[in-house]
């Protein structure tokens, strides 16, 4: 990756809509140039997927948790189990597996503590192997990046 790609990069971060005409412009490559870059850069998953930044409050989805998940036991069956149920659950915005206190770190949006209720009930308790669950709402939003430094 040249200075031509990360430049690229940057500028996408900032605005995933830019036209490729505005793009080559911007970082003084042909149109062709740089559509041949972004296409490699797609291909090779250093660009993963365009997507649009929705407000929380707009959609109703304004409760952040941080939820903290210890297993039973670190058995694959136990670990893999878990890692499926959180791909598949749309209140799950992150799920990281962890060292320290947890094994999972998961960022949770929801509409409000019902609907957290009915997360934890319905999608989490069920499964075999939890042996806690600590939950940190987020009581206001100090800073939300998603912008790499490349």
């Amino acid at each position: 990756m040249d200075t031509f790609d990360r430049h690229i990069l940057r500028i996408l971060q900032a605005d995933g809509r830019v036209s490729n005409q505005q793009l080559a412009d911007a970082v003084g490559l042909s149109t062709a140039a740089c559509w041949r870059r972004v296409k490699a850069l797609e291909e090779k998953q250093v660009i993963r997927k365009y997507t649009a930044l929705i407000d929380p409050d707009a959609v109703q989805q304004s409760l952040c948790v941080m939820v903290m998940v210890s297993l039973l036991r670190h058995s694959m069956e136990h670990t893999r189990a878990f890692e499926v149920a959180m791909k598949e659950c749309t209140e799950v915005l992150q799920c990281y597996a962890v060292t320290g206190n947890a094994d999972f770190v998961l960022r949770v949006m929801v509409s409000d503590i019902k609907a957290y209720d009915r997360f934890l009930n319905d999608k989490v308790f069920p499964l075999e192997g939890i042996s806690q669950v600590h939950s940190n709402f987020a009581l206001r939003e100090i800073k939300s990046e998603t912008a790499l430094e490349v």
